[in-house]
């Protein structure tokens, strides 16, 4: 059988995910059109899209990596603008504008350090960023809401 694994990840990150009804009837002991009706609803209302959770050394992006981000003077008025050219690379999974010292901090992940390095060599190219400090993950417990440790 055709192995489309590597096109199934790319399109289930980027929320071509759907909830299992019929599980979550089973759990919540309800019928699954009342499930059914209140997900549509939710979806209308707050739900943004769906997103499988991956074991992401499995998928060649186990390096992950939290960057603090200091903006040049020019652009320090502007921090919207300057995620919102970040945000179009692949290996960042979040973008937070902050306060604290710093004006953003961004999840990314990577196969590696050296992939990280090659991502730091481009991005510090640009004339928007200052300063940026990286904190290296060791070790991820939990994320998107998941217990990563759970069998």
């Amino acid at each position: 059988m055709k192995d489309i694994r590597p096109k199934l990840i790319k399109l289930l990150k980027e929320g071509y995910c759907t909830p299992q009804i019929a599980r979550i009837a089973k759990k919540l002991k309800e019928p699954s059109t009342t499930i059914h009706y209140n997900i549509k609803k939710l979806e209308k209302e707050i739900i943004k899209t769906y997103k499988a959770v991956f074991n992401y050394k499995e998928i060649q992006e186990g390096f992950c990596v939290f960057m603090l981000v200091k903006l040049s003077k020019e652009e320090y008025g502007n921090p919207e603008e300057v995620a919102k050219k970040l945000i179009n690379y692949n290996c960042i999974e979040s973008v937070n504008i902050i306060t604290g010292g710093w004006e953003m901090i961004i999840k990314a992940r990577f196969q590696d350090q050296d992939k990280y390095y090659e991502f730091i060599k481009s991005i510090l190219k640009s004339k928007e960023i200052a300063e940026l400090r990286t904190l290296t993950s060791l070790k991820e417990l939990k994320t998107e809401f998941v217990n990563l440790n759970q069998t």
